[in-house]
């Protein structure tokens, strides 16, 4: 009888497990549907949450930058929506929490902002360098203090010679940041773009406010 019920007990913790399984590829589905048909609702989902982080600073202007941030490096999906991990000094993807990632993103946000006010650079080197790093900000500083592609490539092959077998684009010769493999030389285009998306959307709400 004993083990009757021990293999129904078993039998039903794995129907439980599997039913857990199915909802969340079901969910997965839906939000890859959902973002089909509007690539940026995710990451909208998250902007109280970004707004009342950026407020703790008084930088809550820049809500729709860490918007249009978060688009480009997930599109919100994910524990680590800000792929804020890195910038904590822990490996890719550890962050596993994305109200944790909200905090550490926009900590890492704060930190590069005024670090780049500090050194004088314009706001295009601060987003360029959430992706590549304060060092980015002082390598623009001594050239001009004024973002563009070229500097992020050259910045970023000074750091590919430093550690080649790290920073080699998974060995992929065709990938389109090859061989310029540290960060994304084109990072702040993308965001850049995203923006633009996020401003209009709050223009929009303003007018309905209105």
């Amino acid at each position: 009888m004993w083990a009757i019920k021990f293999f129904s007990v078993i039998g039903l913790a794995l129907l439980v497990l599997m039913k857990i399984a199915n909802d969340d590829q079901l969910l997965e589905k839906k939000e890859k549907v959902l973002l089909l048909t509007d690539p940026y609702s995710k990451v909208n989902e998250y902007k109280p949450m970004i707004r009342k982080e950026l407020e703790k600073y008084d930088i809550d202007k820049h809500t729709d930058v860490l918007l249009a941030l978060m688009q480009q490096e997930s599109k919100g999906l994910g524990g680590d929506p800000m792929q804020a991990s890195e910038s904590a000094g822990l490996p890719p993807n550890t962050i596993d929490d994305p109200e944790e990632s909200v905090r550490q993103g926009v900590k890492h946000f704060k930190n590069v902002l005024q670090y780049g006010e500090n050194k004088n650079v314009d706001f295009s080197t601060v987003i360029q360098s959430y992706n590549m790093g304060k060092g980015y900000i002082d390598f623009v500083h001594e050239h001009g203090g004024k973002h563009s592609e070229d500097l992020a490539k050259k910045f970023s092959l000074i750091q590919v010679k430093k550690d080649p077998d790290v920073y080699d684009c998974g060995g992929n010769k065709d990938n389109f940041r090859y061989p310029y493999c540290y960060g994304d030389f084109t990072y702040h285009t993308k965001v850049a773009n995203n923006l633009k998306h996020f401003a209009s959307a709050e223009q929009e709400e303003v007018s309905v406010a209105e």
